[in-house]
């Protein structure tokens, strides 16, 4: 079978990538920051295949040159490596740069290396709907909305602006030099967690079933977290893949994930009012024609919550009051 590599590798949507990937009998070249780190390496090495075909390899996203090592040989490259958080003092030095600089590293990486196929590029919703539009129950979003570069610096959706400039970069790089890329665009993604620490999306949830008072006033769009590392395989085993791809299983308010939790899980303390006095936020909804084109199935909501729920509790992150 081919050889692959998969950039930070020890990431929510990259372990799971990994996971599925040697699953399907790949050989994964996954660069992770630090090999000597347990926290970051040993979910890894402990996946059926890792043994055989699993090589883990240092790389750095801000230091040029540092990913020629990772993708020699390969024949594809999933590029997920980038940071989500929220709060941030310094959103270029801790968001930006490693988003913008990380991805034009990653690519010159593979413009050097002729046995590259595709490149599936990790992209995000945040690069598609943060314009300032409208977004009400009869508008639907699709791959041909962007982000707007000045509208996320107005509003200081650092990590929206970060996957923008990023997404935006990339697809101006690989016109220049010719190469073939696809790119996904999941929204907010849950499900079981591999690794052992609690990331970005999955907090979300952990916020709520912890004892939160309130619940934001805020849409989401929601995914699998499964389903978004089979879109990245599909995306490149398909010749036919193309341009972007949304990934959104269900948009729904804050509110109506605590409903689906309660129902789930009735004693859970959950939250029973809104952060806010004003009007719940409208939902949208999301294009999901592209994403099913590629044979992409989204797992329902509610199984999805559940077995969030499950991974939270197996890997400490729920505290019962």
């Amino acid at each position: 079978m081919k050889k692959v590599c998969v950039t930070g590798a020890s990431g929510y949507v990259a372990s799971w990538l990994v996971k599925l990937l040697l699953r399907r009998g790949y050989t994964v070249n996954a660069s992770v920051r630090d090999t000597n780190n347990p926290k970051k390496t040993q979910h890894l090495l402990e996946l059926d295949g890792a043994k055989e075909r699993l090589n883990l390899i240092k790389a750095d996203l801000l230091e040029e040159g540092s990913f020629d090592a990772v993708v020699d040989g390969c024949d594809g490259v999933f590029h997920t490596a980038s940071p989500f958080f929220i709060g941030t003092n310094d959103p270029q030095a801790d968001l930006i740069d490693p988003a913008l600089k990380g991805t034009l590293n990653v690519l010159g990486s593979c413009a050097r290396t002729p046995s590259i196929k595709r490149i599936v590029l990790t992209s995000s919703i945040a690069a598609v709907f943060a314009n300032g539009k409208p977004r009400t129950p009869e508008v639907v979003v699709d791959e041909t909305w962007w982000s707007d570069p000045d509208f996320c610096k107005k509003t200081q959706q650092w990590y929206m602006l970060s996957k923008t400039l990023a997404e935006d970069a990339a697809w101006k790089f690989v016109k220049e030099k010719g190469i073939d890329m696809v790119a996904i665009n999941p929204s907010m993604v849950i499900g079981p967690l591999l690794q052992p620490t609690l990331n970005t999306s999955s907090a979300s949830i952990s916020n709520l079933i912890n004892g939160a008072e309130t619940y934001q006033n805020a849409v989401v769009g929601w995914v699998d977290v499964r389903d978004v590392a089979n879109a990245h395989i599909l995306a490149f085993e398909n010749p036919a893949a193309n341009g972007r791809y949304c990934t959104v299983g269900r948009v729904a308010h804050y509110s109506e994930l605590v409903k689906i939790l309660h129902e789930l899980y009735p004693t859970l303390h959950l939250p029973e009012k809104c952060a806010d006095d004003k009007p719940l936020m409208p939902t949208y909804q999301v294009s999901k024609e592209r994403a099913k084109s590629l044979g992409v199935e989204f797992t329902p909501l509610e199984e999805t919550l559940k077995l969030t729920v499950e991974s939270l509790k197996e890997k400490g992150f729920f505290k019962p009051t």
